[in-house]
């Protein structure tokens, strides 16, 4: 049978996993159960499939209540198998050519309103010792300037410009780009670094360190972001992208210009950024809900 051959090629040629595999072949036999039960098609013969039942299968499954991941999925197996065919000569056309397969349903990012984020910053929780006064810095750092956790941790002194308020950040593809900062998180570094050095730590190398001097790594900005985040209640996620998110939403919130915020964000498209425009609305939708007329 092609489909057995096919698998025999993902297999032994392209040298795919066993697990990958059966899952091609768990999508083609279904496909081929929904050609010989849904359709008018006598037998599985590939050579009669047409772009008409290939779409009606995607609305099938997605009347299954199969998700558009699982749906692209499954479509992706369909192309590669009808690719394999025409490769073979077993058809004369690839009837997919043309079928783009459902949009994924974008969830919006969460993030953290503006009051309970000043809350957490402004309480009395953190110690007045060096890494109560460095985790402090950190959240600023992240909610006011909207840096990745990854370019957080490779940050050395030398990219704080203090007489220009600016950060040189090196993010994605090492694209570099310069974001401000306010005098406010100015002293609170002033306060960071002179601590530092009580610690015997130094003024130079990376900016954020643990107490022995090695530079803070991922998973300690992540704990530390995540510990301070479990005070604010209903929070779905807590991590030091929540806080890039917060930026963001915040800035925009407050009057930012779209490309303003793609810039400081250091996204390569616009796109990326505009999803933050849709929470924007959706709060503005929930002010406007709370009206008593919008109740009625």
């Amino acid at each position: 049978m092609i489909v057995d051959s096919f698998l025999n090629y993902l297999r032994y040629e392209r040298g795919y996993s066993v697990h990958t595999v059966i899952a091609y072949e768990r999508d083609l036999l279904q496909f081929k159960s929904y050609i010989e039960e849904y359709t008018e098609n006598e037998s599985f013969d590939c050579n009669l499939i047409d772009v008409d039942q290939i779409r009606n299968w995607m609305v099938y499954l997605l009347e299954q209540q199969m998700t558009a991941v699982s749906v692209n999925r499954k479509l992706s197996s369909l192309k590669s198998f009808f690719k394999y065919l025409q490769r073979q000569s077993v058809v004369d056309g690839n009837p997919l050519r043309f079928v783009v397969g459902p949009k994924k349903k974008r969830s919006l990012p969460c993030f953290v309103k503006e009051k309970e984020m000043e809350d957490l910053l402004d309480s009395a929780d953190f110690q007045n010792d060096f890494e109560g006064l460095r985790d402090r810095l950190l959240l600023e750092l992240l909610y006011e300037t909207g840096i990745r956790r990854s370019e957080l941790v490779a940050l050395n002194h030398e990219d704080v410009d203090f007489s220009a308020l600016l950060l040189k950040v090196n993010g994605k593809r090492n694209k570099q780009r310069l974001i401000p900062f306010a005098d406010r998180l100015k002293e609170m570094m002033d306060v960071y670094i002179e601590a530092k050095e009580e610690q015997g730590l130094g003024g130079s190398g990376h900016f954020f360190v643990r107490k022995d001097g090695n530079p803070l790594s991922p998973y300690n900005v992540y704990y530390i972001v995540r510990k301070r985040l479990s005070d604010i209640p209903m929070l779905g996620k807590r991590s030091p992208h929540i806080l890039r998110h917060s930026f963001a939403t915040s800035m925009l919130n407050d009057g930012a210009e779209l490309n303003a915020v793609k810039e400081l964000l250091g996204h390569s498209s616009l796109a990326s950024t505009s999803v933050y425009t849709h929470i924007t609305f959706e709060e503005l939708k929930k002010v406007y809900h709370a009206h008593p007329r919008a109740k009625k």
